[in-house]
């Protein structure tokens, strides 16, 4: 597998990273766990015997689950192998959740590291934006973690482009460490509310790796329409788990992206899953890494297959003027 330079990190890094937001994840509804302890090794040995190097995971994961279960799987490998990725804030599993003061921020990370069974984290996602306590004592404490290297790269996840401006402006003028990439919800059919977001990040060179690059496997192209506003959902599926999928997932424009990625998944003999992940590795502004939550191996390596599919670029604009047909 030829490895991507993840933005100005210097991380040589899989196209494509594994996200472990399943692992341990059970459903209040159904009570379903998605990914138990034995499937999430399969998948990260699937993940290895293909060449992939990118994990990403959150210590709120599966009620942290996924650290521990990463972490066991690590016990027997070079861990230099892998770059690992985690977040702090946001968690549903750590008493120090509301806040990402000094001491949340390190107690947070520690426990990261321990669950993990490693010294540090490649990189380390703020969660969320914390409006209450200012950004600069954030980065300091990330900052320090990195001085104490815990933490080798900053990064943060969901938040308006202006927030994102400010935290990069504030680390300049304090020469703290910047944020060097960043993880917002963003696929072929999910742009206008990250559209300021990304331009940020291409002008100042910040990698993005895009979580739900497949619209919650709604651009798998497994979902039908039946009927006036009806969709056919697969047993089993995110639709079929979640109440919720069709209200957050399912508009007009998103079956106009889907049936243009359709069609050119058959003209480049590819799945659609394929062609919307070998759209987002192929921007130009930024470097571009999805993150994609497979349940199955089958359904990681059809992903992973996306790295070989190649779109001209009149393909390319065909599925980006798609949301505006």
């Amino acid at each position: 597998m030829e490895y991507v330079r993840l933005g100005s990190t210097g991380l040589q890094v899989s196209p494509i990273c594994l996200g472990t937001w399943r692992f341990g994840l059970e459903h209040e509804d159904s009570g379903v766990m998605e990914t138990d302890r034995e499937d999430a090794h399969e998948l990260l040995d699937a993940l290895e015997e293909r060449g992939g190097n990118f994990i990403d995971t959150a210590n709120g994961y599966g009620g942290g689950r996924s650290e521990k279960w990463i972490g066991e799987w690590l016990e027997d490998r070079d861990r230099e192998d892998y770059v690992i990725a985690s977040k702090c804030y946001w968690s549903d599993v750590s008493r120090f959740q509301e806040n990402l003061s000094k001491k949340n921020v390190k107690a947070e990370v520690e426990g990261s590291l321990e669950k993990l069974g490693t010294d540090y984290l490649d990189l380390l996602y703020l969660h969320r934006f914390d409006d209450d306590t200012p950004i600069e004592r954030t980065l300091r404490a990330v900052d320090d973690l990195i001085s104490e290297g815990k933490v080798h790269y900053v990064g943060i996840s969901s938040c308006d482009a202006w927030k994102l401006t400010k935290g990069l402006w504030k680390a300049d003028v304090n020469n703290y460490e910047a944020f060097s990439v960043t993880q917002p919800q963003y696929s072929a059919t999910y742009r206008d509310p990250v559209s300021e977001y990304l331009d940020v990040c291409a002008d100042q060179d910040i990698a993005v790796c895009p979580y739900s690059p497949l619209h919650g496997g709604f651009l798998t192209g497994k979902y039908e329409r039946v009927g006036d506003g009806e969709v056919e959902t697969p047993d089993g599926s995110r639709g079929d788990l979640d109440e919720h999928f069709t209200d957050w997932y399912l508009d007009d424009q998103a079956w106009d992206v889907l049936d243009e990625i359709r069609a050119v998944a058959d003209e480049v003999d590819a799945t659609p899953a394929q062609v919307s992940l070998r759209w987002l590795m192929d921007h130009e502004r930024f470097t571009c890494v999805p993150i994609v939550g497979a349940r199955t191996v089958d359904q990681l390596d059809e992903n992973l297959d996306a790295i070989e599919v190649s779109l001209s670029d009149d393909q390319w604009d065909r599925i980006d003027a798609a949301t505006e047909a």
